[in-house]
């Protein structure tokens, strides 16, 4: 019961959201490495969205001490989580309804930074899959979907972060 109180306060839902961004780009290499996963670009950004997730997840803990910096960190996560949900969304509806497709008809700057990355930090960032391909699927669902469903829920995690400081303002 106290370990519930505390992670519905707004420190809670930022360690909370940012321990299981960081862990899921662990689980996301340990199963490129273990069952030879290739990674699109659109997988990628969201990977490097999760580590900005928990970047900002640090920044917010130590910073959740005024109420100020409390809100605009649960916005700057909320931003970046609901960035991470389009992009997991797109590629669900390529995966699901655009099989065959590219990620993009002409090659965008975000996927020039991705090959940058790559090229730096093969082992985090290289992407060799194509976006349209599930893959691996598991209780149904790819990837690119459980991924929306992590954004999301991390989304209405820094939602009820908000509205949490707002309710302990007028307490």
């Amino acid at each position: 019961m106290v370990l519930l109180r505390l992670l519905l306060t707004p420190r809670g839902l930022f360690a909370a959201t940012g321990a299981t961004a960081v862990g899921l780009v662990a689980g996301g290499l340990v199963l490129a490495h273990t069952m030879n996963l290739a990674a699109c670009p659109l997988c990628i950004l969201q990977r490097m969205l999760y580590l900005l997730l928990g970047i900002e997840a640090i920044a917010a803990w130590f910073l959740a001490g005024a109420r100020g910096t409390r809100l605009t960190a649960a916005l700057v996560m909320a931003a970046t989580a609901l960035t991470g949900m389009g992009i997991a969304a797109y590629q669900t509806w390529l995966q699901r309804f655009a099989k065959g497709v590219s990620c993009t008809a002409d090659q965008p700057w975000w996927e020039h930074f991705v090959n940058w990355a790559g090229s730096h930090w093969p082992l985090l960032f290289e992407a060799s899959g194509l976006c349209s391909e599930a893959g691996w699927k598991f209780l149904g669902l790819s990837i690119a979907e459980w991924s929306l469903i992590a954004f999301s829920s991390m989304s209405i995690a820094m939602l009820a972060a908000m509205l949490r400081d707002t309710d302990s303002r007028k307490a």
